[in-house]
């Protein structure tokens, strides 16, 4: 376990999109550099999932696998730890990626959504870090993470790319029944998942700019046909490296200047004072 967290400006949170792949070794480009792997580090809220350090360029990343979701570990706890270290390593810009279902009739399975907000139907209550700040969540994607994404997922995916959508969260490690997914429809949520939250709030919290891409995976339960866990897992082994390539393009060309996104402004002093 190392005491020393490194600086780095931005990180990528990897998911299912990636998950049968070595982010980002496997994708052998030019100008990646591997710094460190197997970082782990002691935390208020147990220790750390294990992250990777790289570089692009001039840019300094850390990384981290499948949302440092680990058997032992609820969800919650993984999302603090991780966080926790990001605030330390004083990161400015967070993409992440994963697999959702289409709650929209719409969107078919290998579809790309880029979604710029958010309905919570989790039970997170403790989604805090910091904790100091009222978050604002007016506008929760940060634009300039959500337009590279979107520009290098039309670049490289040969499917359709959306630009917009309403991801819809859920507790997990289960998928929905079909009436809350019929009730989730009417509420105007796309697609479901289970990663944005805690996250897209403590990215606010330790005062990061956030945003993702997401691959549907499947139908949700009772939209358009059922779902087969053979086309789930294709999708997760076939797409993985085109779902790397997109973030390393747009983490290339994201900027760690927080001054035109506008972000930093939905994060206010709190009004609460003892």
């Amino acid at each position: 376990m190392r005491e020393e967290i490194p600086k780095a400006d931005f990180a990528v949170i990897t998911g299912s999109g990636t998950f049968s792949i070595n982010f980002p070794e496997d994708l052998r480009m030019d100008g990646v550099e591997l710094i460190e792997t197997g970082l782990t580090f002691e935390t208020p809220y147990g220790e750390s999932p294990a992250l990777k350090l790289f570089s692009v360029g001039d840019k300094e990343v850390l990384t981290c696998r499948m949302h440092g979701w680990r058997k032992g570990v609820t969800r919650t706890s993984a999302s603090k730890q991780l966080f926790w270290i990001l605030k330390e390593a004083r990161v400015k810009k967070i993409l992440a990626e994963g697999g959702v279902g289409s709650i929209n009739r719409l969107l078919d399975p290998g579809d790309i959504v880029i979604p710029c907000d958010f309905i919570d139907f989790t039970h997170r209550k403790d989604i805090t870090i910091v904790g100091d700040h009222l978050l604002i969540m007016r506008q929760p994607i940060c634009p300039q993470i959500h337009r590279e994404l979107s520009a290098s997922a039309q670049k490289h995916h040969e499917g359709r790319v959306f630009e917009r959508g309403v991801y819809l969260v859920t507790e997990g490690p289960r998928f929905e029944s079909p009436a809350e997914i019929s009730m989730m429809s009417q509420w105007g949520a796309d697609i479901v998942g289970q990663s944005l939250v805690p996250e897209v709030n403590l990215a606010r919290d330790i005062g990061a700019c956030y945003g993702g891409l997401y691959m549907v995976v499947n139908y949700a339960e009772g939209i358009v046909k059922d779902w087969s866990h053979k086309q789930l897992e294709d999708i997760f082994y076939q797409e993985s490296q085109k779902i790397a390539r997109i973030l390393m393009d747009a983490l290339i060309l994201i900027p760690d200047l927080q001054t035109e996104c506008g972000c930093l402004q939905f994060r206010k002093p709190t009004l609460l004072k003892e």
